[in-house]
């Protein structure tokens, strides 16, 4: 029998907040037949719901009051007019009312501040997009936000980051429900990431990285990208890009917002996560591989940049088909 999910809209809503997921389990689905998902989209009038910006309607099926349990998955949107909508008593009656006949309940980027709004996030972890995770906490202070996490669990309520982490927290349920091979080859079929582990920072390694101005820059840093094995040392890398090694650290550090060591640390680590993904090699040769050294090298920097260990990293995401 298919999972029943119901997606809260609103006027205003994100489109990808709702088409991201609804893909995830939509390629769940054609994977696991009967066992798989039954998507319904439900708004405070049936019919279309305008997403911001965009001029993109959506038709929700059902008014929120008339959509009766149970449901497996209740998931609640974000947008740029959530703020506003979490001062409905109508959406958040029908929120309550629609989470206590769900087994779980979700939101995707500020469709947490609804739920906090419906009283769902008192006492329990949760995030929302790092651009309001502080509004969050001031405006809800029994919510314990944790700012930099892609999505969190917290007993059957589930929340995640802004935007594209609703596809993360899609895949994560789908894992949860099917586990993590099914998520695996969604993720694979949607050329997305294979998943992004729920305690991961809201900042993947390459987007906290500014591309250089210096166009020298930019080759060294595509250097350092492709070989991660050797010696990048700031001696070394200085001597490369012909500048002192002062100068050189001074002026890296100001075009890429990371120093010269952060930004090998992070490539390598980048290096070893794709080597653990795509092929069987022992930890101790993804490690030199990867330009780390040692295993406990290995483990230090997946525990400081990924928040798992190399191991378990593996047992999630690794492909079986390579």
């Amino acid at each position: 029998m298919k999972r029943r999910i119901v997606i809260v809209l609103y006027e205003g809503f994100q489109l990808l907040d709702m088409s991201g997921p609804a893909d995830v389990f939509a390629a769940a689905t054609l994977l696991t037949g009967q066992d798989g998902y039954q998507v319904e989209v439900g708004a405070a009038k049936a019919g279309a719901v305008p997403a911001a910006h965009h001029g993109i309607e959506v038709v929700a099926q059902a008014a929120l009051n008339e959509i009766h349990g149970p449901i497996d998955t209740l998931l609640v949107v974000g947008g740029p007019t959530t703020m506003t909508q979490a001062r409905d008593p109508e959406l958040i009656e029908q929120v309550v009312r629609l989470s206590r006949v769900a087994r779980r309940t979700t939101s995707v980027c500020s469709g947490a501040f609804v739920l906090a709004a419906a009283g769902l996030l008192d006492g329990r972890r949760a995030t929302t997009h790092w651009l309001l995770t502080g509004r969050l906490g001031a405006c809800y202070p029994d919510v314990m936000v944790e700012p930099d996490a892609i999505y969190i669990r917290d007993g059957e309520v589930w929340t995640s980051a802004g935007v594209s982490a609703g596809m993360d927290l899609a895949l994560a349920l789908v894992a949860d429900d099917h586990g993590h091979e099914v998520a695996r080859q969604v993720a694979c079929g949607l050329v997305v990431y294979l998943h992004r582990p729920g305690g991961q920072s809201q900042f993947s390694m390459p987007m906290s990285v500014i591309r250089p101005r210096s166009e020298p820059l930019r080759d060294l840093q595509a250097f350092i990208d492709a070989n991660p094995a050797e010696d990048l040392s700031v001696p070394a890398l200085a001597r490369r890009a012909g500048l002192s090694e002062r100068h050189f650290s001074r002026v890296f550090t100001e075009q890429t917002g990371l120093s010269p060591g952060r930004y090998v640390e992070r490539s390598r680590a980048d290096t070893a996560r794709r080597l653990l993904e795509v092929t069987d090699h022992a930890l101790d040769r993804v490690a030199r591989e990867s330009g780390l050294g040692r295993p406990e090298t290995l483990y230090r920097v997946f525990r400081r940049h990924l928040r798992v260990s190399p191991g378990d990293y593996r047992r999630r995401f690794h492909s079986k088909e390579t």
